[in-house]
C-alpha cells in the first residue's frame, strides 16, 4: 500500500512540473525598484500606473517604530490616497485577512501595499484575493490553483531579507480555532512590482536578522534539492546559497552594513525565485505546523528543522548538498557524502553562531499525532522532495526536535 502511495505522489509532482512548463503559468521576474532608499520612488511609481488610492498592509511593530514615514510622506506627494491596516499579527489570521478585505472595500483602494516581513506580505494577498473573490473564503482557497480571479494591483516592499514572498505564490494563514494554517498556492498571488530597499532592514534585531536570512536558505536549499528544477530555479538556488552564506553572519553581526543587507534582500528575492516555482519540502510543511500551534515563527521553525529533515534524506540528497557545499565554499573536496555532511554542519554551525537554538521545548507529545497529520497533508502528493516521509519518518524527525 505504501508503495502505491509512494508512487501516486511522484505522478502528481510529475503531472505537476509539466504543467507548470505551458504558458498558463507566469514565471516572469516582478519589475523591481531597488538600492538604498528606493522605497521614496514608489508612490510616483504607483501613480504612473494610473492608481490613486491604495491600501497599505503591515503590523503594529513597523508602524512604531515610524519605518512606514518616508512611504507615508511620498504618498502624500504625489497625491496618492492610502488607508492602513496595521493588525497583522505574526503568522496573520483568517480574521485579519477579512478585517484588511473590508478595509479595502469600505475606502474603495484600487491596489495594495504590502509592506512587512512574510506575515504583512501574506497578509496582503490573502486579502486582495478575497476582494476578486468575494465568494471563496480563505479555507476554500487553501491548496492549489484555488484563486479564481486575478488580484488588485500589489506592490510588494520587503523589510525583512527572509521569506522572498515578493516573487512567490505562496500565502499561509492561521486559524485560530483549529491551529491549522492553510496554505495558498496559486500564480495569481505573485506581486508584479517588489521594492528591495535595503536600508528597511537596517533596524532589524540580531534574532530577526538571522532567522529570516536562515528561512531564505531553507528556500533556496528545498527548491535546489527537489526534483522539479529547470535551469533557472537551479542558478536562482545557487545564487541565493552563495550569497546567504557570504552575507548573513556579516548582516547579524553589523546591522548596519548596507552592501550586507542589500546582498541579503537580493538573496531573499533569488531564493524565492527559486521555490515558487521549483517547490519546498518537509522542512516547510513541519514548520508550517509547529508555528500553527505553538507560534513559532517560520523563519525560526525553518532554521532549526533545516538541518534534521536533510539528514533524513540521506543519501537522496548528497550529490546536490555536496555541489552546493562546493557553492558556498564550505568543502570542495572528498565524496558527495563527505560534503553534503560537511553542508549540513555548516549549517548547524550559522544557526549556533547566531543564538538560533537546536530544538524546541515547547512540543507536546500528545500533539504529535495531529502535526505528523497535518505535516504530510501538507506536503504529500504535492512537495517534489528527494525522499518521501511516512508518518513513522516524520514522527520521528519531530522527536528530534523536541528538547
Amino acid at each position: 500500500m505504501w508503495q502505491i502511495k509512494k508512487a501516486y505522489c511522484r505522478i502528481y509532482q510529475k503531472a505537476f512540473f509539466i504543467a507548470q512548463c505551458t504558458p498558463f503559468f507566469d514565471w516572469s521576474e516582478p519589475y523591481v525598484i531597488d538600492g538604498p532608499g528606493a522605497i521614496r520612488k514608489l508612490p510616483e511609481f504607483i501613480k504612473s500606473k494610473g492608481l490613486d488610492n491604495v491600501l497599505v498592509v503591515t503590523d503594529k511593530g513597523l508602524m512604531g517604530i515610524h519605518l512606514l514615514d518616508s512611504l507615508f510622506e511620498e504618498l502624500d506627494k504625489a497625491g496618492v490616497k492610502y488607508t492602513v491596516y496595521d493588525g497583522t499579527q505574526p503568522n496573520p489570521s483568517i480574521q485579519n485577512i477579512e478585517d484588511a478585505r473590508q478595509l479595502y472595500l469600505d475606502n474603495a483602494c484600487q491596489g495594495v501595499i504590502a509592506f512587512g516581513g512574510g506575515s504583512p506580505m501574506d497578509c496582503a494577498k490573502a486579502a486582495a484575493a478575497r476582494v476578486t473573490n468575494p465568494k471563496t473564503p480563505v479555507k476554500k482557497m487553501r491548496g492549489v490553483l484555488k484563486v479564481w480571479h486575478k488580484l488588485p494591483p500589489l506592490f510588494a516592499v520587503p523589510t525583512t531579507a527572509g521569506t522572498g514572498s515578493e516573487v512567490t505564490l505562496a500565502a499561509v494563514v492561521s486559524d485560530p480555532e483549529t491551529h491549522e494554517k492553510n496554505a495558498i498556492n496559486d500564480p495569481k498571488l505573485r506581486p508584479k512590482y517588489a521594492v528591495l530597499d535595503p536600508e528597511l532592514t537596517i533596524g532589524l534585531p540580531p534574532h530577526i536578522t538571522s532567522t529570516t536570512g536562515m528561512d531564505a536558505l531553507t528556500h533556496a536549499v528545498e527548491a535546489y534539492i527537489g526534483n522539479s528544477n529547470v535551469k533557472s530555479t537551479i542558478a536562482y538556488a545557487e545564487k541565493a546559497t552563495k550569497m546567504i552564506f557570504d552575507n548573513i553572519e556579516t548582516a547579524y553581526a553589523d546591522g548596519k552594513n548596507v552592501e550586507a543587507r542589500d546582498k541579503m534582500l537580493w538573496a531573499s528575492y533569488y531564493a524565492g525565485m527559486a521555490f515558487t516555482r521549483a517547490y519546498v519540502g518537509y522542512v516547510h510543511a513541519i514548520a508550517h505546523n509547529l508555528g500553527g500551534f505553538y507560534g513559532i515563527p517560520h523563519g525560526l521553525a525553518n532554521a532549526v528543522i533545516l538541518p534534521y529533515v536533510l539528514e533524513y534524506y540521506g543519501a537522496s540528497a548528497h550529490k546536490k548538498l555536496a555541489r552546493l557545499a562546493e557553492i558556498a565554499g564550505v568543502k570542495t573536496d572528498g565524496t558527495d557524502k563527505e560534503k553534503a555532511e560537511a553542508f549540513i554542519e555548516a549549517i548547524k554551525t550559522l544557526n549556533k553562531n547566531m543564538n538560533i537554538p537546536d530544538g524546541f521545548d515547547m512540543i507536546k507529545e500528545e500533539d504529535i499525532p495531529t502535526i505528523v497529520a497535518r505535516a504530510l497533508k501538507e506536503g504529500n502528493p504535492l512537495y517534489p522532495v528527494p525522499k518521501i516521509m511516512d508518518k513513522a519518518d516524520c514522527e520521528a524527525v519531530i522527536r528530534r526536535l523536541m528538547k
